[in-house]
C-alpha cells in the first residue's frame, strides 16, 4: 500500500539636476547612482545565491537520528491548529517549497513555522507566519503522485540567521547518479504505528536511480518528475508527516535540494525507496510563480559511471542509443539568470567536488556600464578606469 509522505524592492533614485551644479557634483550623482546600482545588484544575488544552502551550525524518519540544533535552517513545520502534518524548505525570505498532497483538501488554521528544531515548548529562534497563498502544480495527479509540488507564499518575509535560511534548489540540468549521497529531514514518524518524534530527524540515504526505482515499484510508476532514494535492505526512509520536507546533497559546501518527500511502499521496506518529487523538473515553474527574489538554483552534475543504466527488469524499456549529457535540459528552460553552476564526481557512496562559478545577467551589467559611460567626462580618468574594470571583470 502506498503512503504518501506528506523585496519591496529598494528602489534607488537616481537625481538628475542642474542650474547651479558643477560638473563636480554632477559626476558625483553619477557615480553614487552607479555605486546604488551595484548594490541593489549585490543585495539581490547575496539574499539567494550567496546565502541558500549554508547552514553556520551544520558541520548532517526511520532508522535517522536527532538533528542538531540549526543543522537544516530551511526546514519548516506545516501546522494546522497547532498540530504538525506536513514539512517544507524555505527557498527564499517569503516562499516555501513543499508538496502538492498536502494541501488536497481545504486547511483551516494554517502556520508555517520557522527555526525550530523541537516541536514541543517554547523557542527563542523560532518563528512563525501565516500563508497569503498556496499554490499546487496545476497537473498534480494524485491518482499517480505526479508533480507532487506546491508553493506557499508566507504573509510577510522572514528574517535569515543562524537557526532560518533558505536551501539552494536543484537547477534543470542537474543530474542525480545512483548512490549519490542525500539527507532527509522531518518530524514525522519513525516507523509505521510509531509516533512522530518531537525532535527534527535527518536521516542519509543513497539516490536509486530511476530505472531501478521503476523495477521496485512497478514499471510506468515511477516517472521523470521523481527521484528515488533509500537502502535496498531498507531500514532508512521518510515515513507519514515528512511529506513535503526535503530531500538534499551537498556539493561544493552547499545544500541542494534535490527532492521534495511525495510517497512511499510503507516506510523503509527493503527494496522500496522513498519517492520524491525531482525539483530540477520545475525550475521553470518555480520561477514563473515568484516574480520577484527568485530563489537560488544550482546545478548539481554528476560524472563518472551511473550504474543505473545498466539495470533491467520485464517491462522496462532499453536505454536509448543516445543518451543526452542531460535528461531534464531539453525539457526545462532555464529563466534565472543567476544560476550557479557547480560540478562533482561521483562514485556509488562518495562525492569529489571541483570548482564554483558564478554567472550574472549581462543586462544589469549592460545598464551600468551606460551610465559609468555617460560620466567619463565628469569624473577623474583613475575612477573612471577602475570602475570599468569592475563591470567588465567582476560583473
Amino acid at each position: 500500500m502506498q503512503t504518501e509522505r506528506r523585496r519591496r524592492e529598494e528602489g534607488y533614485l537616481c537625481l538628475s539636476r542642474s542650474g547651479g551644479m558643477d560638473l563636480t557634483a554632477m559626476a558625483f550623482y553619477k557615480v553614487m547612482c552607479l555605486a546604488a546600482g551595484l548594490m541593489l545588484l549585490t543585495q539581490e544575488s547575496e539574499s539567494q545565491l550567496d546565502v541558500c544552502g549554508q547552514p553556520k551550525l551544520n558541520t548532517r524518519i526511520v532508522g535517522g537520528q536527532v538533528a542538531p540544533v540549526g543543522s537544516w535552517p530551511w526546514q519548516v513545520s506545516l501546522q494546522t491548529s497547532g498540530f504538525h502534518f506536513c514539512g517544507g524548505s524555505l527557498i527564499n525570505s517569503q516562499w516555501v517549497l513543499t508538496a502538492a498532497h498536502c494541501f488536497q483538501t481545504t486547511v483551516n488554521g494554517l502556520t508555517v513555522n520557522l527555526g525550530r528544531q523541537s516541536l514541543e515548548g517554547s523557542n527563542p529562534n523560532a518563528v512563525s507566519r501565516t500563508v497569503t497563498k498556496i499554490i499546487n502544480h496545476p497537473n498534480y495527479n494524485s491518482v499517480t503522485n505526479n508533480n507532487d509540488i506546491c508553493l506557499l507564499q508566507l504573509s510577510s518575509p522572514v528574517n535569515f540567521t543562524s537557526y532560518i535560511s533558505p536551501v539552494c534548489l536543484a537547477a534543470s540540468d542537474s543530474t542525480f547518479y545512483s548512490g549519490v549521497n542525500s539527507w532527509v529531514t522531518g518530524w514525522g514518524t519513525i516507523g509505521i504505528s510509531l509516533p512522530s518524534p518531537q525532535n527534527l530527524m535527518e536521516v542519509e540515504v543513497p539516490v536509486v536511480g530511476n530505472r531501478k526505482c521503476n523495477c521496485n515499484y512497478g514499471v510506468g510508476e515511477i516517472t521523470d518528475n521523481m527521484i528515488c532514494a533509500g537502502l535496498s535492505a531498507g531500514g532508512k526512509d521518510s515515513c507519514q508527516g515528512d511529506s513535503g520536507g526535503p530531500m538534499v546533497s551537498k556539493q561544493n559546501g552547499r545544500w541542494i535540494q534535490a527532492g521534495v518527500v511525495s510517497f512511499g511502499n510503507g516506510c523503509a521496506r527493503p527494496n522500496f525507496p522513498g519517492v520524491y518529487a525531482r525539483v530540477s523538473q520545475y525550475q521553470t515553474w518555480i520561477n514563473s510563480q515568484i516574480s520577484s527574489n527568485q530563489p537560488g538554483f544550482m546545478t548539481f552534475t554528476s560524472t563518472g559511471t551511473n550504474s543505473d543504466l545498466s539495470v533491467t527488469c520485464t517491462g522496462l524499456p532499453p536505454v536509448p542509443t543516445t543518451t543526452p549529457t542531460t535528461t531534464t535540459s531539453k525539457r526545462m528552460l532555464s529563466t534565472n539568470p543567476k544560476t550557479i553552476t557547480s560540478v562533482a564526481t561521483t562514485t556509488d557512496t562518495n562525492t569529489k567536488t571541483t570548482n564554483l562559478t558564478t554567472t550574472t545577467t549581462p543586462k544589469i551589467r549592460n545598464v551600468l556600464i551606460t551610465i559609468l559611460f555617460d560620466s567619463n567626462q565628469l569624473i577623474p580618468s583613475c575612477v573612471y578606469f577602475s570602475l570599468q574594470v569592475y563591470l567588465t571583470v567582476i560583473l
